[in-house]
């Protein structure tokens, strides 16, 4: 899988894609993740990718010029599955849809930031816009990065116990149930019976009635879908 992520902050990113999973998953070849300045792609001299809005509304808007040169630029290189731009009012982000994008090949993440961007760019350039949730951020950088790392750490040989995964929390719809370690006694705080048991069968009726009970009470959105 490749990533190319479209940015007026590209050190606002680049950490976090540079460890952990994510780090993991370049080095054994599994993910590319290129980020690119947007500003490497515009014309003006002073390097400037965003101007006032017409209409006089307060804020700046990021041009699209710099922002079709940059597509124009990669979509020359390799065909894409998806342009995705990072927006409060786009589609919600959840675990169905990570396990979705983990099935294409290429996708461009274009981070909003300032007031947004010129709405021809959405209009013509971009196939899905994601919201990562419902409040607002100072750009989509930080949105990119929850995209990349929700969706490269299900590509097979990533994460070296592949059911750790598939027992996350929304995989199946439910919240994981609760989990526990050594010591099983800690200041007279035990961890259950049951986990201790060895007995395979009561342990999975045990977390899946606690997935389900946890949800209900934590998630009751999540519990009624």
């Amino acid at each position: 899988m490749r990533i190319d992520i479209l940015t007026v902050l590209p050190e606002m990113i680049e950490g976090s894609l540079n460890c952990s999973i994510l780090k993991r998953a370049k080095d054994k070849g599994l993910a590319e993740i290129h980020v690119h300045n947007l500003r490497d792609y515009t014309t003006n001299k002073w390097r400037r990718v965003d101007d006032y809005p017409f209409g006089g509304e307060a804020g700046m808007v990021i041009q699209i010029e710099p922002v079709d040169r940059a597509v124009s630029t990669l979509k020359a290189e390799r065909d894409y599955d998806e342009v995705i731009y990072t927006s409060p009012d786009g589609e919600l982000f959840d675990q169905p849809m990570a396990n979705r994008l983990s099935l294409r090949q290429n996708l461009i993440i274009l981070c909003g930031h300032y007031k947004g961007i010129d709405y021809r760019i959405r209009e013509h350039l971009i196939t899905r816009e994601i919201s990562v949730g419902n409040y607002v951020l100072t750009g989509g950088e930080l949105a990119a990065a929850i995209i990349a790392d929700a969706t490269v750490r299900l590509l097979p040989g990533v994460i070296g116990d592949e059911q750790s995964a598939l027992s996350d929390s929304f995989q199946d719809g439910l919240l994981a149930p609760p989990v526990y370690t050594r010591p099983a006694d800690y200041k007279g705080w035990t961890v259950p019976d049951v986990l201790l048991s060895g007995h395979e069968r009561n342990i999975q009726e045990w977390r899946l009635q606690q997935a389900h009970e946890r949800t209900e009470r934590l998630r009751p959105e999540l519990f009624k879908n």
